[in-house]
């Protein structure tokens, strides 16, 4: 018997049915989060970014002094000629360039022998006071970058390229050289003292995942040390070593405050202190195109890290077998190496704080004698002998609405950033899979590949003028919190999606089977279950800003100045002692605020940086 034909259904029940489908799945509440989160994406990511781009590739007004037969906001190629090509081009932008990429991959080298040998001491050797040295290990970070260039300076600044001379010189009455003082040898040494968290934190989360039969294996082949470290023990924690490797040379490239400290006063720039430089004499499109090009060059180390991780087919290192971690036996050598480690941490962390805290005594730079020792920089009333007649750190209101705009941009951005994120983590899992959800999560990637300073410049590239409905932001404490904001996506989804993939679908259909609405779920459920990675992200987010320079350093007035600008702005107006204060001030307020943190809620920093 024939099966009768179904009959197909009229185009207009098909086109009814399809809208039924799009409307059911456009009235998820994930899919509106999505599509909500899409949108702020592309406004504070992609829109500055073409901003950016538009501005190279248009006359300026500025360029009529050079052209004088230019129409403002034509066509044009002429930056990039400018900037990329001839004696101008060298000069301005390979040079520099030259500069960061010696300072970045010399930091990165010198950040994984530093931050790799603890992490293995840390996590498979039997060294006693592991569990110290771990904490230990974490506390560079939190210190601003530029605090150890400080800190270099008091004791190796010398005559001939900085005036008064520092400790080491007044101590030995023997000048170093300006190569110990100035130049890429002290910005590597102090980036790498500052970044090497990042090795060891990735590395340490790789090594305690590696079983160690397969190096035990190795060694009954009869494999020597070296060659077990190289065939199996690397292999293993190569994904960990690129990301240390990503974290540490986009961050190094873009920095600016240790290069500015103890590069400029020999002339030895870099692009992140030559793009400033072109921002303050007006050049605002030369400087976009140094901008553009440090982005392209994070956007290739990126992909060349994809590339070689992506070679690998696998990098499984716990299986369904039984998984055992051996620690490696230091014998006598127990107590000497912990003490070194030890040795090293609190000369990386006490030594800086102790010098500058001592420099901040001093009345004239250079003599470090007790008979020099005041407290004019400190409690000092105004004096137009010192400081420029300003008065002393603590009794000047300037510096204390300067702390309040430091906390108060380091909350604001905290808070909306940690919240973004638990939303992005909650619009990206739930939506797992989907062309959607993949698009949020590339878009809110991006800035992570900016170079603050690049960063900076794209949103006054964006913000300089009026937009539509929004005023120009330029000047405003609301510019701060919005690039701080942006700049932080990348850090604060990845800590929401880590929380949201701890909590079970069936979670949130019990309680909508229940009767709760989308927000109540989120309140009652969701928010509740993922407030670690909230907590974390705060976390992470708050250290950051405070201490932020690079990011800001374009964006500062003096209406909305921070302790990281006017540390910078004293230093650079020779004024170190005052300076200094502000920095320690800075570390103080940003150590306390994640000791409070910390203790009250139950977040870590490793946390909030994917450990």
């Amino acid at each position: 018997m024939a099966v009768p034909a179904i009959a197909p259904q009229p185009l207009s029940l098909r086109l009814l049915a399809t809208s039924r489908r799009f409307l059911h799945w456009l009235t998820k509440p994930h899919v509106i989060l999505a599509l909500i989160m899409l949108v702020l994406m592309f406004y504070m990511v992609i829109i500055p970014l073409y901003k950016l781009v538009e501005t190279t590739v248009t006359w300026q007004p500025t360029d009529l002094s050079r052209v004088p037969d230019a129409v403002v906001g034509e066509f044009t190629l002429f930056h990039w000629i400018r900037m990329l090509t001839g004696i101008f081009g060298r000069i301005y932008t390979y040079t520099p360039l030259q500069h960061s990429m010696t300072v970045a991959i010399g930091s990165v080298v010198l950040s994984l022998l530093i931050g790799g040998s603890l992490a293995w001491l840390v996590v498979r050797t039997d060294m006693p006071g592991r569990k110290l040295v771990n904490q230990l290990a974490v506390l560079p970070y939190i210190m601003p970058s530029w605090t150890l260039a400080q800190a270099w300076l008091v004791l190796f600044k010398n005559r001939l390229s900085g005036g008064a001379p520092g400790m080491y010189e007044y101590l030995l009455g023997v000048s170093p050289p300006d190569w110990l003082s100035y130049g890429p040898v002290p910005i590597i040494i102090c980036c790498a003292l500052h970044y090497y968290t990042f090795f060891f934190l990735f590395v340490s989360a790789a090594l305690m995942s590696i079983d160690s039969n397969l190096e035990e294996a190795g060694e009954l082949m009869g494999a020597s040390r070296w060659r077990i470290l190289r065939k199996i023990t690397l292999p293993l924690v190569l994904p960990a070593l690129l990301s240390g490797f990503i974290m540490t040379f986009s961050k190094v490239m873009g920095t600016f405050g240790g290069p500015n400290i103890l590069g400029s006063p020999i002339k030895y720039y870099v692009m992140a202190t030559m793009l400033r430089g072109s921002l303050a004499v007006g050049d605002k499109a030369d400087a976009f195109v140094l901008a553009i090009v440090l982005i392209m060059f994070a956007m290739v180390t990126i992909s060349l890290n994809q590339r070689l991780v992506g070679t690998r087919k696998s990098y499984e290192t716990i299986g369904g077998r039984g998984f055992v971690a051996n620690a490696s036996k230091l014998r006598n050598m127990k107590k000497i190496i912990f003490t070194c480690v030890i040795i090293f941490q609190l000369m990386v962390l006490v030594v800086p704080l102790g010098l500058l805290t001592y420099d901040t005594f001093l009345l004239r730079s250079g003599d470090y004698s007790f008979s020099n020792l005041t407290l004019q920089n400190w409690i000092g009333k105004a004096n137009p002998i010192y400081n420029d007649g300003e008065p002393g750190v603590l009794l000047n209101p300037k510096v204390y609405q300067t702390a309040w705009n430091s906390i108060k941009l380091a909350l604001y951005t905290a808070l909306f950033t940690a919240l973004l994120g638990v939303l992005l983590g909650y619009s990206i899992v739930k939506g797992r899979g989907t062309r959607l959800s993949k698009l949020v999560d590339q878009l809110a990637y991006i800035p992570y590949v900016i170079p603050g300073i690049a960063f900076g410049a794209v949103y006054i590239a964006m913000f300089a003028r009026k937009m539509g409905p929004l005023p120009s932001l330029y000047g405003t404490f609301a510019l701060l919190v919005i690039v701080s904001v942006a700049k932080h996506i990348p850090y604060s989804s990845r800590s929401g999606v880590s929380a949201m993939m701890q909590v079970g679908r069936e979670l949130e259909e019990a309680a909508q089977v229940s009767g709760a609405n989308v927000w109540q779920r989120f309140r009652r459920v969701i928010f509740p279950l993922t407030m670690s990675g909230f907590v974390s992200g705060f976390l992470l987010t708050f250290i950051t800003t405070m201490r932020e320079l690079s990011l800001i350093i374009l964006l500062v007035t003096p209406a909305t100045q921070l302790l990281a600008s006017l540390t910078m702005r004293y230093i650079e107006a020779g004024r170190d002692q005052m300076g200094n204060i502000v920095v320690l001030i800075l570390v103080a307020i940003t150590v306390t605020g994640n000791a409070l943190i910390g203790r009250f809620t139950g977040g870590s920093l490793k946390k909030g940086l994917g450990m």
